[in-house]
């Protein structure tokens, strides 16, 4: 097998592993990978647009932003407001029960976290995100990676 094919599957193995556990560990309280990127996105950074959560998702191109959304509304977890500025625009933001939730999302991102730091122990982590970085820099999970790390930038300066 060659070096390439073999990084290529260990990345998508990691990937199904990852997130088959994160899946799990989710499932106790009730929300998906998905809407639990979208309520940390909203929870991180919110009163957001649809648009502008789209802009930051990295999961799965083929779940759509609004129904990630529909659902996390459905589930009292977000709501929709008129914007103050723009009554056309609709904003997003976590209800009380949404916060509590999203509050749970990190701690358990914190628990799958802690099981990735010691999978990595001794183990040059710095060259691998260096790679990831390079390899995913001009695709839409990578731009989309990009765009969240600058919205967080942008609020510690």
């Amino acid at each position: 097998m060659r070096t390439a094919e073999q990084l290529r599957y260990l990345i998508l193995a990691a990937q199904r592993e990852g997130n088959r556990q994160l899946t799990a560990m989710l499932s106790e309280i009730g929300v998906t990978p998905a809407q639990s990127e979208a309520l940390r996105i909203i929870a991180d950074h919110g009163p957001l647009a649809l648009r502008e959560l789209g802009d930051m998702l990295v999961c799965d191109t083929g779940t759509s932003p609004s129904r990630i959304v529909d659902r996390l509304v459905a589930a009292d977890l977000v709501e929709r407001t008129t914007s103050e500025h723009d009554r056309r625009q609709v904003r997003l933001r976590l209800t009380t029960r949404g916060r509590d939730t999203a509050l749970r999302v990190v701690e358990i991102e914190n628990q799958l976290y802690d099981l990735l730091d010691q999978a990595s122990e001794g183990t040059d982590i710095g060259a691998l995100i260096r790679f990831l970085h390079g390899f995913t820099r001009r695709s839409p999970a990578g731009l989309a990676l990009a765009n969240r790390r600058a919205a967080e930038e942008g609020q510690t300066t």
